[in-house]
């Protein structure tokens, strides 16, 4: 089991960007597909971003797609999460997770497909 520790969360004025760091323990990273997700206070857990393995496929929620980023370093067993042009609503604690896989190719985007969760990191966005 792969454990997870995010940083980079902080507060950021609307427009603002931040970038967001998970490293991963253990010497297996490559084989996990990685995500981020987000929970506001009072709402349920949201898929934010995935990224396959070997980092050839992403894929995004609708509400962030075109502002964020996320990326990977296998090298450094590090993802990331790039977010730009940032609003009040994307304030959350935004978690990283890992699903282990054999596909290549593959990224979940359903919190249920994850083993493997950060602590969390919070992101606040004032107006």
């Amino acid at each position: 089991q792969v454990q997870l520790v995010e940083s980079g969360g902080g507060l950021v004025q609307a427009g603002g960007s931040l970038r967001l760091s998970c490293a991963a323990s253990g010497r297996t990273f490559s084989m996990y597909a990685m995500g981020w997700f987000r929970q506001a206070p009072g709402k349920e857990r949201e898929f934010v971003a995935a990224i396959s393995r070997s980092g050839g496929n992403t894929y995004y929620a609708d509400s962030v797609k075109g502002r964020f980023t996320i990326s990977r370093d296998n090298a450094k067993n590090t993802v990331y999460l790039q977010m730009n042009s940032l609003k009040p609503e994307d304030t959350a604690a935004y978690y990283c997770a890992a699903d282990f896989t054999l596909d290549n190719d593959y990224a979940g985007i359903r919190a249920q497909k994850y083993y493997s969760w950060g602590q969390g990191t919070q992101v606040t966005v004032s107006s």
